[in-house]
């Protein structure tokens, strides 16, 4: 990469930073507990004075990819098609009524329909979906209201409890075995729901900096926008943090009202624990 940069670009000089500390100077910190949930992965990355502390990271293969595959997946198991928007074009037989026309695309491949198909059920992920306030049971939201949805070629579905499944699967990842024709993850203790990851990677920091780290928690992402997850995911950590703080001289420890972060205020307008614009400006990042 970097004789790339110099040989082919001729930039004058080059600087690599990992994605947490950039992520933690963004919002004008140089400790941090980092949350990236992207579309590959999640990972959790302690960040103490600008470095990555190793030993903290924690890793899970869910990320937003894998939750648009159990939407689509989801809405498969009900009959719902999802038609790409290039197989048909919609053909006005009168005025306000239109017909839905098949194009056919014979030399089109199957990867290339299955993109068209992850985004139409990757939209419908980011408009409908949202955290629950407590852990995802069957019985509990099987009659919970639907929100309808209208696909490319004009077809309206319903999506109900599915909703609030699939985003909870970032807390409870065996939850997607519960979805047909997604492959489960077998026996693996090294799938962890985001509470889970939060406190192992504070526990395996040093005693003296665990109660810093769990006052900035940073949440960075495409999947930490999601509704409700910063609630659900401080309601959570909250509970699972020991009565007392394991730090020397701690008192009772408990959240500040800037405890956890979201680092791109222009996607949480309605949250108020969001970075000020000049912070994240300034950081060029």
């Amino acid at each position: 990469a970097a004789e790339l940069m110099f040989e082919k670009y001729k930039v004058p000089a080059l600087f690599l930073a990992k994605n947490a500390v950039l992520t933690s100077f963004a919002s004008g910190r140089a400790t941090s507990l980092v949350v990236d949930s992207g579309g590959g992965s999640t990972v959790v990355s302690a960040v103490h004075d600008g470095y990555v502390l190793q030993k903290s990271v924690a890793t899970s293969p869910i990320g937003g990819e894998f939750l648009t595959d159990c939407m689509m997946k989801s809405l498969e198991s009900k009959g719902v098609v999802i038609r790409p928007r290039y197989s048909f074009k919609k053909k006005e037989v009168s005025p306000g009524d239109y017909k839905v026309v098949d194009l056919d695309f014979p030399n089109t491949t199957d990867s290339y329909r299955l993109y068209h198909m992850r985004a139409i059920a990757s939209d419908i992920k980011e408009t409908v979906c949202r955290v629950p306030d407590t852990p995802f049971d069957e019985v509990a939201y099987a009659n919970v209201p639907t929100t309808s949805y209208e696909l490319p070629d004009g077809q309206t579905i319903e999506v109900g409890a599915a909703r609030f499944k699939i985003p909870d699967i970032l807390f409870n990842p065996f939850l997607s075995q519960t979805i047909p024709g997604i492959d489960g993850f077998g026996d693996s203790t090294s799938i962890r729901g985001l509470p889970r990851m939060v406190l192992e990677s504070v526990n395996r920091c040093d005693v003296d900096i665990r109660k810093e780290l769990l006052s900035s928690i940073l949440l960075s992402g495409g999947s930490s926008s999601i509704l409700q997850l910063k609630d659900r995911l401080e309601k959570e950590v909250l509970e699972g943090v020991p009565p007392k703080c394991p730090g020397k001289g701690f008192g009772k420890w408990k959240f500040n009202r800037e405890a956890i972060q979201c680092l791109d205020w222009r996607e949480h307008p309605c949250i108020p624990w969001v970075v000020p614009a000049n912070v994240v400006l300034q950081s060029r990042v």
